[in-house]
């Protein structure tokens, strides 16, 4: 079955790379979504996700834990 991306993925001889340097290039094209992906707003869904975090948080403020304790407990519980 041919697909449109399988005929560019010919076309630019990428099927044609070694699968390292396919990796390497899915690698790239991620990262660049990526970046332009951070540069754009919340979706809804992760609006909502976001002021239902704020607040749980404003209800109970004190329930925190510093980053020096999370990070303490994680060294414990994985030995490192």
């Amino acid at each position: 079955m041919e697909t449109k991306m399988g005929h560019v993925l010919q076309d630019l001889g990428i099927d044609r790379l070694p699968v390292e340097q396919r990796m390497e290039l899915v690698q790239e094209i991620w990262d660049s979504i990526a970046l332009e992906m951070g540069l754009l707003p919340p979706t809804q869904e992760e609006q909502n996700e976001l002021e239902s975090r704020v607040a749980e948080d404003g209800m109970s403020p004190a329930d925190v834990s510093s980053w020096d304790v999370i990070k303490s407990d994680a060294l414990k519980r994985w030995r490192l």
